[in-house]
Parts: structure tokens; sequence; C-alpha cells
């Protein structure tokens, strides 16, 4: 320490009651600077200053002293109070080997010592994490064999996508698609967006209100039909939430879906370019294999992630807690911005991540105290290995490869990866493992959630 500043530190549970504490991690330095070395600092960065300072008049260097003090005397006061505060905070930190979190909070004190000024600050440190045995966990690992069923499933589906309508002079049914005008009225008057003309809707789509679609079904084109239907009580729209209308409907189309044939044709717009069939089916099952391991991947990783968190209770900062929720309402402004939303009058109150912003953070701290006590870290061979498997989906991998180790954000995303990896791996080499086959849909329509 130097005579510049004095530092002594106790926990805020001990500290002025004015200041009693709202978590077991913020910590009270109390700093006490001697402004007889202010004085002696503010005097040398004002004749540092006096070298370059301009003044109508005076060439550079030239500057009476009494001058520059007088216009930049507050700034090098201030700078050189900043800087004595905290260079005696960083050496009460490091002498206490603290870890702090966030930025401190420096206030001073208000019955100062004559020639001293006394400071308080407070902040956060991070938790100290000791491991808790994994011994006598358990868990479900999810499995799931890819058959020629599944990939019937898949194919199915990519057929569905590339549906096509062909008017028909029948009585209309489920999925067929409907041309009508509609003209809602409330008590008897229409309401803003209650009509549309030409309107292609698909009966038992699920895209209108109930009770309009079931109205749907056995309509002939040319009929003309009145109805009423109730809208939900959580309707978007307010003023419609709960009511009863009346709608007039004209039906001008009825067509049926046609779903192409599992044919040369349909394998060329798969992207096959010979059309072979037996060769898509191929494709569609190795496609289908990487999917069907990213999701199980996933859904392990997120069994192993809430073990971790149930055995290892920890409290964490709430500057970090913070600083997670401002970036992950960043990031959601700029997934918007990126999909051609204006959201320029749209606010993104970082409180609305609160609750996932804890989960990620206290698995953070987590996942660094296990690397480093278990030596986790990613391998240089474990990081090309995702790298690889990513490159897998693309046409041409190698360039996918070279784009990954171009950007070392990117690289960073890889290696993060590998380690979470390496941890999953650790953490099941620890438990009791029982595995539970899965279905193909459930999990083909639940990825699993983020970690």
């Amino acid at each position: 320490m130097t005579d510049t500043a004095t530092t002594t530190a106790t926990d805020l549970a001990t500290s002025a009651p004015d200041s009693a504490p709202v978590s077991a991690l913020e910590r009270r330095i109390e700093m006490t600077v001697v402004m007889a070395d202010i004085e002696k600092d503010v005097e040398q960065r004002l004749r540092q200053m006096a070298r370059t300072v301009k003044v109508p008049g005076f060439r550079p260097g030239k500057v009476p002293m009494k001058m520059v003090a007088q216009q930049h005397g507050h700034q090098a006061h201030s700078e050189a109070l900043g800087a004595a505060v905290e260079k005696a905070f960083g050496e009460q930190v490091r002498a206490q080997k603290l870890k702090v979190a966030g930025q401190p909070r420096i206030e001073p004190k208000m019955d100062n010592s004559e020639g001293a000024m006394t400071f308080f600050a407070t902040f956060e440190v991070y938790p100290e994490i000791s491991l808790a045995d994994l011994a006598g966990q358990s868990l479900e690992k999810a499995t799931l064999v890819v058959t020629d069923a599944e990939v019937d499933k898949t194919i199915e589906v990519l057929r569905k996508q590339r549906t096509t309508y062909a008017g028909v002079d029948r009585a209309a049914q489920n999925e067929d698609r409907l041309v009508i005008d509609f003209v809602g009225r409330k008590d008897g008057t229409e309401f803003p967006g209650g009509k549309a003309d030409d309107f292609a809707v698909i009966v038992g789509g699920g895209n209108m209100v109930p009770d309009f679609e079931a109205q749907l079904v056995g309509v002939k084109a040319g009929d003309r039909k009145t109805f009423d239907v109730k809208f939900p009580d959580d309707y978007q729209a307010e003023d419609l939430a709960g009511l009863t209308v009346q709608f007039e409907i004209t039906v001008k189309k009825v067509e049926a879906p046609q779903l192409p044939a599992v044919d040369a044709e349909f394998a060329k717009q798969l992207g096959v370019s010979d059309g072979d069939v037996e060769k898509m089916r191929h494709e569609v099952r190795s496609n289908l294999e990487r999917e069907v391991k990213k999701r199980l991947n996933s859904k392990l990783k997120e069994q192993v992630m809430e073990v971790l968190l149930a055995v290892n209770p920890i409290e964490v900062p709430k500057a970090l807690i913070e600083m997670e929720s401002n970036q992950m309402a960043d990031a959601a402004r700029r997934d918007m911005e990126s999909r051609g939303m204006n959201v320029k009058n749209i606010p993104f109150d970082p409180s609305w991540f609160g609750a996932q912003a804890i989960r990620r953070v206290k698995l953070g701290l987590l996942l660094a105290e296990l690397v480093k006590g278990r030596e986790l870290h990613a391998k240089p061979e474990q990081v090309r290995a995702v790298i690889d498997d990513f490159s897998q989906t693309f046409e041409d991998p190698t360039e996918v490869v070279r784009w990954y180790y171009s950007q070392p954000q990117r690289l960073a995303e890889a290696e993060a990866l590998a380690l979470e990896n390496n941890v999953v791996e650790w953490v099941l080499g620890q438990v009791k493992v029982t595995e539970q086959a899965v279905d193909f849909d459930d999990l083909m329509s639940n990825a699993g959630s983020e970690s």
C-alpha cells in the first residue's frame, strides 16, 4: 500500500446499519485517500496537460499554469481522485484474493476527517463453489433407432410440403382448400378485419377460429352460408374476445390436395440430380439420423445440466444476472432485426429474460468449475470433430470448415460445444444411466430446451 490511500474491508453484514446486505455475496470496502497526495497528482496532470493545451494567443506549451488550472483543474482533480480510489480498491481486492463480479458502487463517506476523504465500495463476489458428488444421481438416456418406418414418415412430410390443389365437384372435407369471400358482423354491423375476398383456407388447418372452420366441412362451390361464431375468451383482438358474431360466406372453390408421387421427379426436387429414388431414401435416412442424433444429444445435455443444477444449489451475483439479461435482450432484438422486423418501437425489457439468465449464469459458473477441476478443456481434435459434424449438412463441407477457422467467434462457439460435450461425458461416467426408447414423433416435435 502507498501513502495515497488506506483501506479496510468488512462483510456488509458487519458494516453500518444503513448498508444492510441483500446478498451473501455482497462485500463492502472502506477506502481513505490522503488529499495531499491527490493534490500532487493533480499538479502532475496539469503540467502534462500544459504541454499540449491550446489557448488563443499562446503557443502550445507556453500557456500559463494558472490558466491551465482554471480551465482543466476540475478534470485533473476528478481523474486523480478516481485513480487513487481505483488503485486502493484494486490493491485491497488483490490482497484479500476477492473475485469481483461486476462493477463496484463507490459512495463517499459523509463525515470525512481533515486532509482525507473516505469512500465505500460496495460490490459482489463470485460464489465459492464446491462441487457435489454425483454418485447417487441417475438419469434416463433417450434412444431411437431410425428404421424404414421413420424414413417413410419423413418422406410423407416432404410430400405434404409439396402439396398442390385441384378443383373438385364435391362437398368439402378436412385438408381441402377452399377459396371463399366472407364478411363478419357484430350486432349487425361489419367490424374491422372481418371481411375478405378470395380468401384461401385449409379445412381443419387450424388457422381460423374453431367455430368458423367447423362450418366449412360439407360446403360446395357456389354455396352461401350464414352462421354464428364465438371467439375464444383469450382471442388476440380484445374487442372480439369472448363475443359471438355472425359470418356470411360465399364458397368459390373447393380444391382437393394432390400429393406428388414418390418418383424420379420427386427425387430431383429433393436434390438428387439423377432422380434415383433409392439414393433419395438413403439421403433422407442420413439426414434424419443426423437430426435424431442432434435432438437426442440436446435432450441428454439438458438432463445433465438439470442434474448439475439440482445437486449444486448456488447463489449467483446480481451483477452477472443483469449482464446476461441485457445480452439476451440485445440478442432478441438483433434476431428480430435479422428477420426483417422493425423493432424501433418495440421495448426489450431485460427482466423478461431473468429466469433464463439466472439459469445460464449458474450453469456457466458450475461448468467453469467442473472444467477447471476435472481438466475437461476442449482439445483441438474435439473442436474439429464438432465443426466437421456441422459441415456435413452443407454442399461444400471443406469451405464450411475453412470459414469456421477464419472466424474467431464461430470457432469459439465450436470450442464451447466441444467443452459441453466433455462435461456431458464426464457426468455420464459419474451417474447411473438407464436407456429409454422414445417415440419418433415426440422427439421430432420437441428438440429440448436450451441450456
